[in-house]
Parts: structure tokens; sequence; C-alpha cells
């Protein structure tokens, strides 16, 4: 009998903690998560909830030297949190990927777009100019950027909302990472963009069996996205389970005020 495979991603008991006021600031309640290869979980929850502090944490982001984390961050099997920092970095942008919210403050203003799209393959890989420089064109094209020579040689300020999230998006996944954190990936845009990025995560999930941690605060994308959902409030898990369970039958009144915030014209 074969053994059950083990998760991608296993989170247990993290606790997040600001030391910046005289008395210490927990932000995050003894989270837990388990992310399998190839599945799309949601973490939803209003602003100050807890979700994104959560996300940074699982990519290795949050390092401030007035803030304290407990628990573990297991990829597979090896804990993020007490590993070395230069077996992170190893991770970070090959392994792991990173969507943030804005993409104008996440970019390099003053480097054009296909400079920064080949970064992690710059900084993980051997690949020569030339061939880097297809690859990259060849996710500008995948993300449904069709100029994809032009975008690569233009500058962020140059491109749209959308085009810029979608770079940034083949920038996640230039070196096929089998986990993408994308937090709040879409609050920018306009809702028939959201909609194409929602889409072009899924086409990301079906093709390259990429696990997806999706952070929303925003529940008909992530009912449209999701398999499983994890609902949170003022640092605490108030509710999980499949996005059928919580979308059909919330348990907790958070949860069904939330679903009930959600427009009749975008519901499924």
């Amino acid at each position: 009998m074969m053994d059950k495979k083990s998760p991608l991603l296993e989170v247990i008991g993290l606790n997040i903690e600001f030391h910046d006021h005289l008395v210490p600031e927990t932000v995050v309640y003894d989270f837990d998560l388990t992310l399998n290869e190839g599945e799309i979980v949601g973490i939803v929850g209003e602003s100050g909830s807890g979700k994104s502090m959560t996300a940074l944490a699982i990519a290795g982001l949050l390092s401030r030297h007035d803030m304290e984390k407990k628990g573990q961050i297991l990829y597979e099997g090896m804990d993020l949190l007490s590993c070395p920092r230069a077996q992170l970095r190893k991770l970070q942008g090959k392994e792991i990927g990173m969507v943030f919210q804005e993409p104008m403050t996440s970019l390099n203003p003053v480097k054009k777009i296909g400079w920064q799209v080949e970064e992690s393959l710059r900084l993980h890989t051997q690949i020569p100019k030339e061939e880097r420089k297809e690859t990259a064109l060849s996710l500008l094209k995948s993300v449904e950027l069709t100029e994809a020579e032009k975008v690569y040689k233009m500058y962020p300020h140059e491109l749209s909302g959308g085009m810029r999230q979608r770079a940034m998006l083949a920038a996640a996944i230039i070196c096929e990472p089998k986990l993408l954190i994308a937090d709040e990936p879409t609050t920018a845009l306009d809702v028939t963009i959201q909609a194409q990025i929602v889409k072009l995560l899924k086409k990301i999930n079906e093709q390259k069996k990429t696990a997806i941690l999706f952070i929303s605060h925003d529940l008909s994308l992530v009912s449209r996205l999701c398999e499983r959902v994890i609902v949170m409030q003022g640092g605490y898990i108030v509710e999980t389970g499949s996005s059928e369970e919580i979308f059909e039958n919330p348990k907790e009144e958070y949860t069904k005020k939330l679903i009930a915030a959600i427009p009749k014209c975008v519901r499924k």
C-alpha cells in the first residue's frame, strides 16, 4: 500500500506578533493550513483580518526585527521559519512565486518589463541571455499580452493596470514554481480585468499543476476560483471548508455577512 503523499505546504499554529508598541500586538493567531500540489485555496476576510500578513509570512517576506513569528511553515517538509535565510532565498521566485496587490509599487519603475520578467531566471538558473528572452516573451504571450515584443521593451508606467498585473504574473511563474501566492491580485483592477486575471490563474493551475494560495476580500472571485476557503476575522480563522460548503451552507455569522455583501449580479 502506497503512503499518502505529503502536502506541498503545511502551516501549523502560525502566530505573528508585533513588538513596536509598549504592549505586543498579535495580528495572526494559531493559523493552520494544508495545501496540496495543484490545489487552489482561498483566504478571505476584511482589511485587517490578517490574511495578507499570513501570505507574506508564508512567502518569507516578513523579516522585520520588531516582529515575532511562532509555529511552523512547512514547504515540502522544510520549515521556512527556521531554515537558513540563504535556503529560503533559493526557494523564493523559483519554488514559491508571489503576485502582489499593486504592481506599480512592486515593479521597478526604472527597469524594463523584460528585464523584470527574467529576474528569477537570472537568479536561479544558468540559462543564456537569448534563451531567457525567448522564455520571457513566451510567458508574456501566455498571460495574454499579445504585443509581447513591444511590452518587453516598455517601462511599468507605460502599461495599463491590467497589463502590469499580467507582466507581474509572468515574472512570478517564469521558473514554474510549485506554489503561487496571489495577494489581492485584482483589487486595483476593474471587473472585466479581474475576471481575466482569475481565468489566467485557472489556466496556470490546470496547465502546470501549480498550487495557488489566493488572498482576497472579494468572495465572488474566490467562489469562482478556489476549491477550499479559509475565512479570517481579526487574525483568527473563523471558518474553513470546501468552496461549496462555505458559499452554500456557511455556519458562522461573519461568513454569512460576507456572502450577503456579494452583489447578486456577480454571484455564481
